[in-house]
């Protein structure tokens, strides 16, 4: 969950933070080209001003050269240029030059300057110029017209260049950029701090509630920070625990006594029965299948309490070599095997998992004897043991009629027997057992088909107690 909400906060604060630094970004860039437009305006009006007195006529005659105020003018204009390389010139109205620095700076026929040149002669300065950015190199033009009695007579045009507006305008942006950077690191680490303290009460629930689905019922969650709706979610949830642990405590303890109470009536019957067999004639088929019937139904009372215990036993884990355990079985089980004509054989090298013995030497009784008890006669079952990863597996295959795929889905329900075996001994009680003895370790049974026919069975246990 964590991988989802924290992408999802840090667009959000980066899209907030872009909506600030963007606009922030072009203000400033404006700012600075209009103090530098408002520079340029007083530059030209202090030029039109010394120009207003100049005697010269709009034919550029030589008198003007000659005119003292046109030399002043000439020369302001001259050292303008030197020191601030600023390019400005007085043109009358008929594109002639009054006076201008460079010396050979003309009105060129179109562009930018001759536009705001133009719009002077209306007897108003030109409008601001376009915004330059950082990236273009693209001079400003300010132009101002030259009044004398009411009459626009010349007009005052600077060209400007860029490069140090440009400059600061960049500076600015690394700064704004910087401080940006350095919020984005600042929100992803209160993004990652504020994500941590939701989600740590749900990964502690989600981690109780594995523990709970794998046997461990004692599991609770913790009390831990979080938002209150969570921390109340939690103690809702071990209300709940309990809630369920009582119920499938009174459930376990009544399949208990009603299998300890019916036992002792049953023991009674049988024994009944069996004075009984004595007086009536040798080989009775009746009192035979009566007898049958009741051993049944003790084996089947039997593993109904052997089920109880084992869904509520705590697992005793410990390093074990599931090699040597296996080879056990498999020694156990031949004489069973060799009866039965069934050639069982094993491949159980030395592997270290965290299993309890006693539940997993159980459940591999279990699956062993239905792979013998279903084998026909001359066929093999094999037992391979191996590491796969984090676990450690037991493989029981067996080359006998297997099972459909409907009936792979039920294997190792409670009392279920497939149809096609309900001549076969057994209370369709030992792989829950199996089941439930290694769900309290961590442990788990798979059932498969095993070509070209047959059954596969994996047993996996942990290799480690994390």
């Amino acid at each position: 969950m964590r991988t989802r909400l924290l992408p999802l906060l840090i667009i959000l604060m980066a899209a907030v933070l872009l909506a600030l630094g963007v606009p922030l970004a072009v203000s400033l860039a404006g700012a600075q080209q209009q103090k530098v437009v408002v520079d340029r305006i007083d530059d030209t009006a202090r030029f039109a001003a010394l120009a207003q007195f100049v005697t010269d006529s709009p034919g550029g005659t030589t008198e003007a050269f000659e005119n003292e105020r046109l030399a002043t003018l000439s020369s302001e204009l001259r050292s303008y240029h030197e020191v601030y390389g600023i390019r400005a010139g007085v043109f009358y109205r008929n594109r002639q030059a009054m006076a201008q620095a460079p010396a050979r700076w003309a009105l060129p026929a179109a562009g930018e300057v001759r536009a705001a040149f133009d719009e002077a002669l209306l007897s108003r300065r030109s409008h601001d110029p376009r915004q330059v950015w950082p990236w273009q190199r693209r001079n400003l033009v300010v132009a101002s017209p030259v009044i004398r009695d009411g009459d626009v007579v010349a007009v005052v045009v600077t060209d400007s260049p860029t490069g140090q507006m440009r400059s600061r305008t960049l500076h600015g942006w690394l700064v704004i950029g910087a401080g940006e950077f350095a919020a984005m690191l600042l929100a992803v680490g209160a993004a990652l701090r504020l994500t941590g303290w939701v989600l740590k009460p749900v990964r502690i629930l989600d981690a109780t509630t594995h523990d709970i689905a794998t046997g461990r019922l004692k599991s609770r969650v913790a009390a831990a920070g979080g938002p209150p709706e969570l921390r109340r979610l939690a103690r809702s949830f071990n209300e709940m625990a309990d809630n369920v642990e009582d119920v499938l405590e009174q459930q376990r303890a009544f399949v208990a006594d009603a299998s300890h109470q019916l036992r002792n009536p049953l023991a009674a019957l049988l024994l009944r029965i069996e004075l009984l067999s004595f007086e009536l004639p040798e080989g009775n088929k009746e009192i035979a299948s009566v007898q049958a019937e009741g051993k049944r139904l003790a084996q089947v009372l039997d593993d109904l309490l052997d089920l109880a215990l084992a869904e509520h036993t705590e697992a005793d884990l410990r390093i074990t070599d599931i090699g040597e355990l296996a080879a056990e079985r498999v020694a156990a089980w031949s004489p069973t095997a060799d009866a039965k004509g069934v050639r069982l054989i094993g491949d159980c090298p030395p592997t270290t998992a965290w299993a309890d013995p006693v539940a997993l030497s159980s459940a591999l009784d279990a699956v062993i004897d239905n792979a013998v008890k279903f084998t026909p006669e001359g066929e093999t079952v094999e037992v391979t043991v191996a590491a796969d990863g984090d676990t450690s597996a037991v493989v029981v295959t067996d080359h006998g009629p297997g099972l459909t795929d409907e009936e792979l889905a039920r294997v190792g329900d409670r009392f279920w027997r497939s149809g096609r075996h309900q001549n076969i001994k057994g209370s369709g009680l030992g792989l829950s057992i199996s089941r439930a003895l290694l769900a309290a370790g961590g442990g788990s049974i798979a059932f498969d088909h095993h070509e070209p026919h047959g059954l596969r069975v994996t047993v996996r246990v942990p290799r480690s107690g994390s």
